[in-house]
């Protein structure tokens, strides 16, 4: 390590500041309480405070900060998403995403890859097809592509797929999908988040919501009851623990998802790699690790234990697509959990309950929504109205009928 190097890192003069405050107590009173310290609830507050100039706030984690969701994900974004709805959201995420860095200032890791969603039979082909008109129409980058533009671009694949699946036919490519550091997320908006007020209250469980006449009048803790007027859940696969206490029903069902890194190899694969038929999608990080994942575990569970079959499974599946991985080793395994909703899209914004807010239903595509969500949710909880890109994701369209059918563009989680 150079000399000065060591000298500037031992200096008083310029001491470093901590990522962010460990308050000692709870104060008795905020202006809003955000449950759950993932990317979502960090960002809800980061945007309170930046944008609203709402700073008397606290965001209390049972646990640690990116400790559930946020840290358990495969970092992909993009916005090749089927409903205009989908689509608008999740690009004004993209776009958000691309200066991160710089706003929050901490390198983030954000690199564009390109994005291949690839097709195995005609009736996938079309559903890309009809993907990537919708998103051409509302000025999103995205367009199907033949076997021999996949395999220039990745060359290592096989295109025949072992032959134990229908060979590929073709793929939607997304060029702005991108990769990002799904930690890296979480400590900037909390540094940014604390910088301007808020308070990280780590281990500190809610234990119950104190609803007066039908509106939000405290939290109650493990630490202690706080008075506040204004209460956003953002605990994705713990939702209904935080619903059943304000008695708001929901139709959310919780799932296991599971993935798995390798261990590093130089870089070769450029890209991000889906396949619905096969069950799986990977990519590799900044790290050199492949990152690589499948659909939900098929059944209803809050747990968040690997399985040897998920590696199995999965293992056959990346081989038939790269053959040349046979002799890779696993490094480790995990599985996160996943708040499905039936039209596979968020619940967002104001419920019936006036001062509770849901941030809920994010499924496998949370992690890519992180700062539209917060910045978006930050301006309902701030405004008591839905903000005008999350309108379509209130809780009441179950009750009107009136769906965002999002499964054909997330059919595999990632």
């Amino acid at each position: 390590m150079p000399y000065r190097l060591i000298k500037f890192a031992l200096s008083k003069t310029h001491p470093e500041r901590r990522m962010f405050r460990a308050p000692a107590k709870l104060k008795d009173e905020y202006d809003a309480v955000i449950i759950g310290g993932g990317g979502h609830g960090l960002a809800a507050a980061y945007y309170l405070a930046h944008d609203h100039g709402m700073t008397n706030v606290a965001v209390v984690d049972k646990g640690y900060i990116g400790g559930g969701g946020t840290g358990r994900n495969t970092a992909i974004i993009r916005s090749n998403y089927l409903t205009p709805e989908g689509v608008r959201f999740y690009q004004g995420s993209v776009e958000l995403f691309q200066d991160l860095s710089r706003e929050l200032d901490l390198n983030l890791f954000y690199s564009e890859r390109g994005h291949f969603t690839l097709a195995h039979s005609p009736a996938s082909l079309r559903t890309q097809r009809w993907r990537a008109e919708v998103n051409k129409h509302l000025g999103i980058e995205s367009e199907v592509v033949g076997p021999e533009f996949i395999k220039r671009t990745v060359p290592e694949i096989d295109l025949q797929v072992g032959g134990k699946q229908a060979p590929i036919s073709g793929a939607l490519y997304h060029p702005p999908g991108a990769i990002a550091r799904h930690d890296a997320v979480a400590w900037a908006y909390a540094r940014g988040a604390d910088r301007r007020g808020a308070e990280i209250h780590q281990q500190t469980a809610v234990t119950g919501i104190d609803i007066r006449d039908g509106e939000v009048a405290g939290v109650h803790t493990d630490k202690g009851f706080i008075k506040t007027k204004k209460v956003l859940s953002a605990v994705a696969g713990w939702t209904t623990h935080i619903t059943r206490m304000v008695g708001l029903r929901t139709p959310l069902v919780i799932h296991p998802l599971q993935a798995l890194v390798t261990e590093p190899l130089k870089p070769w694969l450029n890209s991000i790699v889906v396949s619905a038929s096969l069950h799986l999608y990977v990519s590799q990080s900044s790290r050199g690790e492949l990152v690589t994942g499948a659909s939900l575990d098929p059944y209803e569970l809050i747990s968040m234990r690997s399985t040897l079959g998920f590696a199995e499974g999965l293992g056959t599946g990346l081989l038939d697509l790269f053959p040349c991985l046979g002799d890779i080793k696993v490094m480790r395994q995990w599985a996160g959990l996943c708040d499905m909703t039936p039209d596979f899209s968020p619940l967002m914004g104001t419920t019936p309950v006036k001062g509770f807010y849901l941030d809920a239903g994010w499924g496998t595509w949370g992690f890519k929504a992180t700062p539209i969500c917060g910045k978006t949710i930050a301006f309902t909880l701030a405004r008591d109205q839905d903000h005008e890109l999350i309108k379509a994701f209130n809780l009441s369209r179950f009750e009107q009928f009136e769906l965002v059918g999002e499964k054909g563009a997330a059919s595999v989680g990632h």
